[in-house]
């Protein structure tokens, strides 16, 4: 007799699938990274094209040869530090201790004083090990021609977790613009975050990929609902019982996505009549291979890898495709 093997359709790791709470994502895995400045960075999706490139991959059956590849772009202003967190450690996790914001263009801290306080509580300090600085940078969506909102988005950026030297580059950086190019360059590989494309409510099947029931039960309306929710005991349904809910507009991390291009320019991206749902990229854009999360225009926070991947320096680029995709 045939056994019977029914693995369980769709995946517990993500409950509870519920709507994100802002488009701004909040990235928690940076604590893993280290020996960078500054860990990420932020953009917006702009669309996707091809590459024509020469594989470089050491195992790869195509090395050497040249390949097309899927890309996306995302488009990078500059973003404006607009203040400082000093975290401490206690046994209650990390507690914030001061905040320095940029007002009327000088540094001031919350409830009062100035930058320099933060150097003076240091020094007071025992064991600065327990502290650490994080950045607050604010986006400015108002320099991007194809989004529609003006209103800027904040979030904290971790540094290198050497607080001496952090708070020397912050010193440099409060007040200023911070480009894509003082966080990665081409050839790094990066993570993604961003929240997904948001589909409303949904049944089980599209929900959680269960199967369609057979004719006679799509004959009486109900094939494409679960065929049993759970027995007489307990008397209630559990949570791993697929049902409908909301689908889409998670957060959602992608992992290990190389680092193209980086371009200042937007006539060598820009297909003719612009990106479909977004338009010109004007400002400074990363090419990524592969594809992110979330539709056009949608936030996509960039940090710096935490998985293992491959070294490979700076890729071969022999084509970038600009056909336009307004006919499709």
């Amino acid at each position: 007799m045939a056994k019977r093997h029914r693995p369980r359709r769709g995946s517990l790791a993500y409950s509870p699938r519920k709507r994100a709470r802002s488009e701004t994502c909040r990235i928690k895995r940076e604590e893993r990274v280290e020996g960078k400045k500054l860990q990420g960075f932020a953009g917006y999706k702009a669309g996707m094209t091809h590459l024509i490139l020469t594989d470089d991959y050491a195992h790869s059956q195509t090395k050497g040869m040249e390949i097309a590849v899927p890309a996306t772009i995302i488009e990078t202003p500059p973003m404006r530090v607009v203040g400082f967190r000093l975290y401490r450690m206690t046994t209650y996790g990390r507690r914030a201790v001061k905040e320095v914001w940029l007002t009327g263009g000088a540094a001031s801290e919350t409830g009062g004083g100035a930058l320099s306080s933060l150097e003076a509580l240091l020094e007071k300090a025992e064991d600065k090990r327990v502290f650490s600085l994080r950045l607050i940078a604010a986006t400015r969506p108002e320099v991007v021609a194809a989004l529609p909102k003006k209103k800027h988005e904040l979030m904290e950026i971790k540094m290198s977790d050497t607080v001496e030297s952090d708070l020397a580059y912050a010193k440099e950086l409060i007040g200023k613009d911070l480009k894509v190019t003082d966080v990665v360059k081409a050839g790094d590989f990066v993570d993604v975050t961003a929240i997904t494309r948001g589909k409303g409510t949904q049944g089980p099947v599209k929900r959680w990929g269960v199967m369609i029931q057979n004719a006679k039960a799509q004959r009486s309306g109900r094939g494409r609902h679960v065929g049993a929710i759970g027995g007489w005991r307990p008397r209630r349904v559990r949570w791993r019982v697929p049902q409908m809910g909301q689908t889409g507009y998670h957060q959602r991390t992608e992992y290990n996505k190389r680092v193209m291009k980086i371009g200042v320019s937007d006539e060598a991206i820009t297909p003719k009549g612009g990106f479909v749902r977004y338009g010109t990229v004007t400002n400074e854009y990363i090419v990524l291979k592969g594809s992110v999360p979330g539709p056009k225009k949608r936030l996509i926070r960039i940090s710096h890898a935490i998985r293992p991947h491959p070294r490979l320096g700076v890729p071969e680029l022999i084509a970038i495709s600009t056909r336009s995709q307004q006919g499709r």
